[in-house]
């Protein structure tokens, strides 16, 4: 009866905690980022809001702080011709492929207590990430036809 018992213990514990993807993924991000470049899958010029915040231009060069012990963190739009100032969001890394290791990336903009404003949420792809570099995909329809944002970061 013991060994039952442990037995479910065991599993209890190991199903809900983070895979090691997972755990890996939140130590490197952990810190300070600035999202250097965004590009697209197509050519052209595209009139993208990003987040339901701002546009690309604005996007780029801005600095973010990701605290994953509480999955929450901060980005400051820098650019002096956009509206700039801190934006609060939270984040969940959740594993997509425990085989290949692919992850997504969750994001929800909040206030500074951390609660949204609608609860809408953004899916993005963690596609790259390491000690010093992020990219994120974002898939979104361009005349009916997918198109992806490719957002890449560098540690500051």
């Amino acid at each position: 009866m013991k060994k039952i018992i442990l037995i479910c213990l065991t599993i209890l514990i190991l199903s809900c905690g983070s895979s090691k993807t997972v755990r890996d993924s939140k130590k490197a991000i952990k810190g300070d980022w600035t999202l250097t470049t965004i590009t697209y899958s197509k050519t052209g010029k595209y009139n993208v809001t990003l987040l339901n915040d701002t546009s690309k231009d604005c996007f780029e060069g801005s600095t973010w702080t990701f605290i994953p012990n509480n999955n929450t963190g901060t980005y400051t739009i820098n650019e002096s011709s956009c509206s700039t100032g801190l934006r609060n969001f939270a984040f969940t890394i959740k594993e997509v492929n425990a085989e290949n290791g692919y992850y997504d990336f969750l994001l929800k903009p909040t206030d500074e207590k951390n609660q949204s404003e609608n609860n809408q949420g953004f899916r993005l792809k963690l596609s790259s990430l390491s000690e010093t570099d992020m990219q994120w995909e974002q898939t979104v329809s361009a005349d009916g036809l997918p198109f992806l944002i490719h957002m890449n970061f560098t540690k500051l």
